[in-house]
């Protein structure tokens, strides 16, 4: 099976139709923009059928993402195993803990990603949920930069991250989100209980849509000589521990 210097992707009809007979996990996906026809409408019905999203790219781009003939189609591969949300929303309970659940809208920074998982491992979170669009791709240079967290962490991806905040909500999960535009503090905050944290896009923070559904937001206090803002894996990394900081003092 082909693929490119970048170990993730496989490209070309044959070899990406053979990856999904095979039933890998997919993360990303491209075909060629414009009218598909031939065996490129049977690749778009395959990715149809298997629920899997794809953007489309002129060829200028394809060709810049790999070398070699792509033939208007190129995959990558996950380095990582998705798992089922209400899945693990339902063990956390049958073991009798809270879920934790920390929900990245918008992170897509590859070592980012890394990093927060690696925190979020050590800060009990049950699992990482992700939007399909609009997410770092799950590379072995995540699962590298995660020190291998990813491959012990559950990450939950979904199509339409509104459903699967509402999802939560109904399981009994307050959603709490993080950014620095709100005026209640993240330590006058009860952030125990089955809890999701939200935390936001590197650039511009939670979307409209998910701060609607949060049922409170919080900002991490900030020193008047700070830049600003912090990284969000830093970000992410205080809010969750905060979260277990919360629940030991509960025990």
């Amino acid at each position: 099976m082909e693929k490119s210097q970048k170990d993730t992707f496989i490209f070309g009809i044959h070899p990406v139709m053979e990856a999904l007979e095979a039933g890998k996990t997919i993360d990303k996906a491209w075909l060629l923009e414009g009218h598909l026809q031939g065996q490129l409408l049977e690749v778009m019905k395959l990715f149809r059928a298997r629920n899997i999203i794809w953007k489309s790219a002129p060829p200028e781009r394809l060709n810049r993402m790999v070398k070699g003939n792509h033939q208007g189609v190129i995959i990558s591969m996950s380095a990582v195993e998705f798992a089922q949300l209400d899945v693990v929303v339902a063990d956390a309970y049958e073991k009798g803990e809270d879920p934790f659940i920390l929900i990245l809208d918008g992170v897509t920074d590859v070592r980012n990603f890394g990093a927060i998982a690696r925190t979020a491992a050590c800060a009990g979170v049950h699992a990482i949920l992700v939007p399909e669009k609009g997410s770092a791709p799950l590379s072995s240079d995540a699962v590298r930069t995660s020190a291998g967290a990813l491959m012990k962490l559950p990450v939950c991806r979904t199509q339409s991250l509104y459903h699967a905040i509402r999802q939560l909500k109904n399981s009994g999960l307050r959603i709490v989100g993080a950014s620095e535009k709100t005026p209640q503090g993240l330590y006058d905050s009860d952030l125990s209980g089955p809890i999701a944290i939200v935390m936001g896009s590197e650039d511009t923070g939670l979307s409209t849509d998910t701060w609607k559904q949060c049922d409170e937001v919080v900002k991490i206090p900030m020193s008047t000589k700070g830049v600003g803002s912090l990284n969000v894996s830093v970000a992410a990394g205080l809010v969750t521990y905060e979260v277990l900081r919360s629940r030991l003092k509960g025990k």
